[in-house]
């Protein structure tokens, strides 16, 4: 049977079957003899005498017989057997291991399980890593030290958009520096972190440095805190007041007054002959370097300028990817943090508002379980497509997963972050005009600009196919194009014949993909 013998068994079948691994020895014996079968057998010797005897000795076949072989000696195949299972087995339990060495999906009804994945992504909480800013924190660190082993003044001014990682670098910053200090033997710096929007007059600022100062003088009635800082940055300090002052400012542009005179003392303050003050200014308003740093560079006090530009989209999965690694369970699809990093990164880069669309979406599995406390019950978008579908597709009814949030939940979790008036528009048109969507932005993925009612409706033929949906013939669907182009969603051009008028769209593919991707029937279409 040589189908049986040149068969080559599974991992899996040899590590669960003893008898297999020897099943599997006896058909390489099987085929060693079948390749040289002129091999002479082997000579028994009698216990009584140790001279051979001539004759060959009657052997069963290796198939029923494991101690009787033409070309091997007794006992050989328990010897290999024996020597090669255990290395077989240990593989095997390592590579089975690590197939089911992944957390579990979580249980959205566990009340605890729920506040930790909550809490996990509150914008109060702390990561335990502040990953993608690694070179911002590097150089906002080595000018901190660079001031503290000099000894000498110095500001810098952050900058970057909402939701950029600038406040959680200044405090992973602030901790580095406090331990490179105590590991170097360095005196460390006071430490005033402060949030601008907290005070009550701009000018309070001076007030909270001078507390810090420990050369600082008691204020007369007549004396101001600026004054006074200026006047203890402008002497030699006393040997017993040589701490450096480290002061991180955050919303800096709530300083901004109409003649910008806060800002400008506050950063002059470094430039004083003895000033022990270390300056970093945290804005979100970019262009405020501009508009101020032309003064600031004129008074010789021109801060060192780092800016934390808007995440990316890999950027704000690895974030999300960091956040959700200390829970023991799997609370995302995949695919659903892709779609929030993306649609994020396109709109803003706001980490800030990745997190918020992520609770947004676990709200949304929540209100989907008290709708649905059998665990079949479809989500509120598919719902609606049924609705719209003459012939629904066999997989959207099928029993879903509902321990995991899915793509759909982030989908309506965007939709209420980033509202659109395209996205709604699509959203409501009929299902056959959305499939003309879904055929347009197919055909113009290679490159194309535009094409003609004849291959957009055999796109269109195909997809209705594919899914069991009866289409509709090529005069009704170009009358529906008149109508997606009286709605901005298609331009259509002018032509004798139908099937030969140019068709465009005039709206973003990103925007029909967002605006479908929701719904199972729609995503797999526009794969």
């Amino acid at each position: 049977m040589p189908a049986i013998v040149n068969r080559k068994p599974s991992l899996l079948a040899v590590s669960a079957d003893y008898d297999g691994v020897v099943a599997v020895q006896l058909d390489k014996i099987g085929d060693d003899f079948r390749s040289n079968p002129l091999s002479t057998p082997q000579k028994r010797t009698l216990r009584s005498n140790s001279t051979p005897i001539s004759t060959p000795v009657k052997w069963k076949s290796p198939r029923r017989s494991v101690n009787a072989s033409p070309n091997c000696p007794p006992n050989a195949i328990e010897r290999d057997v024996d020597g090669r299972l255990p290395k077989i087995s240990k593989s095997l339990v390592k590579k089975l291991a690590d197939n089911f060495a992944v957390k579990p999906n979580w249980n959205p009804r566990d009340a605890e399980q729920m506040r930790a994945v909550k809490e996990a992504l509150h914008l109060s909480t702390s990561p335990p890593v502040v990953v993608c800013r690694e070179e911002e924190q590097n150089k906002v660190l080595e000018f901190c030290k660079l001031c503290i082993k000099q000894e000498k003044a110095g500001s810098l001014y952050v900058c970057g958009c909402p939701g950029t990682g600038k406040t959680l670098s200044m405090e992973k910053v602030r901790r580095l520096l406090v331990d490179w200090t105590r590991e170097n033997g360095l005196q460390q710096p006071d430490l005033l972190v402060l949030n601008c929007t907290s005070l009550t007059n701009t000018s309070d600022i001076f007030s909270k440095i001078l507390s810090k100062s420990q050369s600082q003088k008691r204020s007369t009635g007549t004396t101001s805190p600026l004054k006074l800082l200026q006047n203890i940055y402008s002497q030699k300090p006393q040997e017993s007041s040589r701490n450096m002052t480290l002061i991180v400012a955050d919303e800096l542009d709530y300083l901004i007054t109409k003649d910008r005179a806060v800002l400008h003392d506050l950063f002059m303050l470094t430039t004083l002959p003895f000033s022990r003050c270390v300056l970093i200014g945290v804005a979100n308003a970019i262009d405020l370097a501009d508009r101020f740093l032309p003064k600031l560079k004129s008074l010789n006090c021109k801060p060192m300028v780092i800016t934390f530009r808007a995440y990316s989209k890999d950027q704000i999965l690895k974030i999300l990817e960091e956040r959700l690694m200390s829970l023991p369970y799997v609370v995302f699809q995949k695919i659903a943090l892709e779609l929030c990093a993306r649609k994020v990164a396109a709109e803003s880069g706001d980490m800030r508002k990745a997190l918020n669309v992520c609770r947004s979406a676990i709200e949304m599995l929540e209100a989907e379980l008290r709708e649905s406390p059998n665990y079949l019950s479809l989500s509120p978008v598919e719902k609606a497509v049924i609705g719209q579908q003459t012939a629904p597709a066999p997989d959207v009814l099928e029993k879903r997963e509902i321990d995991v949030v899915r793509i759909d939940h982030m989908v309506v979790a965007l939709s209420k972050t980033y509202r659109s008036p395209v996205v709604d528009t699509i959203q409501s048109l009929p299902q056959h005009q959305q499939i003309i969507l879904c055929s347009a932005v197919k055909l113009f993925r290679g490159g194309k600009k535009d094409t003609t009612i004849g291959e957009l409706n055999k796109c269109y033929t195909d997809i209705c196919k594919s899914t069991l949906i009866p289409p509709v013939g090529v005069l009704e669907l170009s009358s529906m194009c008149k109508v997606l182009n009286d709605q901005g969603l298609l331009k259509l051009g002018q032509s004798r014949e139908e099937k030969f008028k140019r068709v465009a769209l005039k709206i973003d593919e990103e925007d029909v993909t967002f605006a479908l991707q929701g719904i199972r029937f729609f995503r797999s279409c526009l794969q």
